[in-house]
């Protein structure tokens, strides 16, 4: 009589490398998307795709006479904080750094930690849109009431208009949403270093 497959000492032992094989590979899937997800985040920096504002080093050496607005949008998901930023919009000859200061308010009881995503629009300008320093790219926390004032250095690059894409953009909008996020340590200070100078964070609002 005809043993059971089961049985084959050979078969058991394909299908048991056959299922380690699958499931490596699975992992590996697994692994890949997670990994995915920083390697896009990078590349978006790099290229400014889907209006990803670039990280950058130093400010351009050639400064032009050509103009643009840069406005400044603000908003808060599932945080009790007020966030706005100093001033509506800027004009920003291509090529020049300049300085924004956003507030920040506290209104809860409780100290709360977030984080702020970011991006320009439209897209076509997030290319030539680069930040030398940002609150975006750590964690901001706030005690209960305080008001803080966070600063942004950008740019936009002076070859911004000379293309199909963004000849007739005449404003971009940055625009920054706040979200909760973990604190990195209790009680973490205030003040950010600027080109001119060490940010004050306010106190208790009265």
């Amino acid at each position: 009589m005809p043993q059971p497959p089961d049985s084959d000492p050979k078969l058991a032992a394909r299908n048991k490398r056959l299922a380690l094989i699958c499931g490596a590979v699975f992992a590996g899937m697994v692994g890949m998307a997670f990994a995915a997800v920083p390697f896009y985040r990078a590349f978006c920096q790099a290229t400014g795709l889907a209006g990803t504002v670039r990280r950058a080093s130093a400010a351009p050496t050639t400064i032009s006479n050509r103009t643009v607005i840069v406005a400044f949008d603000t908003n808060v998901r599932g945080l009790a904080w007020n966030f706005t930023p100093n001033v509506s919009s800027q004009v920003v000859r291509l090529g020049d750094s300049k300085l924004a200061f956003f507030k920040v308010t506290n209104t809860s009881d409780q100290p709360l930690t977030g984080r702020a995503v970011y991006n320009v629009t439209p897209g076509s300008a997030g290319f030539f849109f680069s930040k030398l320093e940002c609150f975006c790219f750590t964690n901001q926390t706030l005690a209960p009431h305080q008001t803080a004032e966070f600063p942004v250095v950008y740019y936009v690059d002076p070859r911004f208009g000379l293309d199909d894409d963004t000849r007739a953009i005449k404003q971009i909008t940055l625009s920054y949403t706040f979200f909760p996020a973990k604190p990195l340590a209790a009680n973490a200070a205030q003040g950010y270093s600027t080109p001119q100078g060490r940010v004050r964070a306010g106190g208790p609002s009265s």
